[in-house]
């Protein structure tokens, strides 16, 4: 069976992206079709914060963009070990694993990458840190929810977010979807990994599934996407606990079995 994954390849190879993998594993055909495209802003800005960690108490990273961003400033800036063991002296924290690994990569040492979501990760912080701390960097896209800052804001949690990357459609979805309908069919399953793939790809799919749409079984990489798909009037079928491969494929195989 057919499965369509709507995100794009880990390192731009899907041969080795570990949801094609996993999704193997269980005999289904993955495909990956990338939703969003991404462009660097403001990193003249987020490399003059970096370079003062004395001003912050901390880092958070909700999604590996932003991981990027801050490997580009070092890069630049040749990241000194001196500012390294700096911001190690503080609390980097992260959701999910894809994240915390490139946060390993940098140097830093993450924190949280179990919680899941931002809903949990700002729990975890709130219980960690307090009102007389210094702010928390939060280098963020340009379509980031407001759960997290609105979390650490009601908590007295002090915050400073600086927007370092810019969220838009990919180029090539539209053109992608109609040649991947046209050669592979209707997909047994459909997999959504934000909200703004909901927004770009649901009424291309609408159009190219037409009223085989209820045939598709659609998947849900975490809550926030869920909540996304339901506000659309999507059904959600399944989503997975943690936002990892493993359970991703496992949720999607255990749906995808009881259509026999």
């Amino acid at each position: 069976m057919k499965v369509l994954l709507l995100k794009e390849p880990k390192e731009g190879d899907s041969g080795s992206d570990p949801y094609i993998q996993e999704l193997a594993s269980y005999g289904l055909k993955a495909t990956l079709i990338p939703v969003l495209s991404f462009e660097f802003v403001s990193l003249d800005a987020l490399s003059e914060k970096l370079s003062h960690p004395e001003k912050y108490g901390g880092l958070i990273f909700t999604s590996p963009r932003a991981v990027e961003a801050v490997s580009l400033c070092l890069e630049q800036n040749e990241w000194m070990e001196s500012l390294k063991d700096q911001w190690n002296a503080k609390s980097v924290y992260v959701v999910g694993k894809a994240t915390s690994s490139l946060v390993q990569e940098v140097g830093l040492l993450p924190q949280g990458e179990d919680t899941g979501n931002a809903d949990k990760l700002s729990n975890y912080i709130c219980k960690k840190e307090n009102s007389g701390s210094l702010p928390l960097l939060f280098p963020c896209g340009s379509l980031k929810r407001e759960v997290l800052p609105k979390a650490l804001k009601d908590n007295g949690v002090p915050l400073e977010s600086v927007t370092v990357y810019q969220t838009a459609q990919h180029p090539n979805l539209q053109k992608a979807l109609s040649e991947y309908f046209s050669k592979e069919g209707i997909p047994a399953s459909i997999t959504f990994f934000s909200p703004s793939g909901v927004k770009f790809c649901l009424s291309t799919l609408q159009k190219l599934s037409g009223n085989r749409i209820d045939q598709i079984k659609f998947a849900a990489i975490g809550p926030t996407t869920a909540d996304a798909m339901n506000a659309e009037g999507l059904t959600v079928s399944c989503s997975a606990e943690k936002p990892t491969a493993q359970d991703l494929a496992l949720r999607i195989s255990q749906e995808l079995q009881k259509i026999h």
